[in-house]
């Protein structure tokens, strides 16, 4: 019997699966997904193939786990940013500074590589399900600000954010994107072309 190493057998169980994870994550973005099968996840993770089977029993599998994970610990952190902002622009600006702390830490690899990846179709369309819980509540909230056309505003300024995480990945001062990106952002959520706070014209 493998070695427990963990005050219980649930514990033990939840660490090794949470590595499988890990290892198939770390394979993903830096082999592709067809790098992601159990023999190749066991072999990065330390565990024997026989026990990745334990977890997951294919290569599909991993890849429907992966695609969960890719966007439950970004949508925690981001719904936590969101819920201590005051206000819907301020929410706004959470949504976009968390996502570019985020962007800079790596956490939208996994789901910018499933996303190219060439899934099946059922993982496709929950990814797509998955990427549009992610943006709701920042699309909530620019409909709450009441600019025109708040979908394509929001599809808009989405787009910055994404111009945003492209400067990120190149190596761009993560601080520097983000002010310059908030700054952009207030501009397009204010109905005078100022502020998105006091609305007053900028020069």
């Amino acid at each position: 019997m493998p070695k427990i190493n963990a005050s219980t057998v649930a514990e033990h169980r939840a660490r090794q699966r949470e590595a499988l994870i890990g290892a198939a994550i770390d394979l993903l973005v830096h082999e592709g997904a067809a790098a992601v099968t159990p023999a190749a996840v066991g072999a990065r993770a330390g565990l024997a193939r026989s026990s990745v089977y334990q977890y997951f029993d294919s290569s599909a599998a991993l890849l429907a786990t992966i695609t969960e994970e890719a966007f439950r610990r970004s949508n925690e952190a981001l719904a936590a940013a969101m819920a201590a902002a005051s206000g819907p622009v301020e929410r706004v600006e959470a949504f976009f500074r968390e996502s570019l702390r985020l962007g800079a830490e790596g956490a939208h690899r996994p789901a910018a590589a499933l996303m190219g990846a060439g899934l099946p179709p059922a993982c496709q369309e929950r990814l797509m399900e998955l990427h549009l819980e992610q943006v709701e509540p920042f699309r909530a909230a620019v409909r709450e600000i009441g600019v025109p056309d708040p979908a394509l505003t929001a599809d808009l300024i989405a787009g910055m954010l994404h111009t945003a995480l492209a400067a990120v990945e190149r190596g761009a001062p993560p601080g520097t994107v983000t002010d310059r990106t908030l700054d952009l952002v207030r501009r397009c959520l204010s109905p005078s072309g100022g502020t998105a706070h006091d609305g007053r014209e900028t020069g």
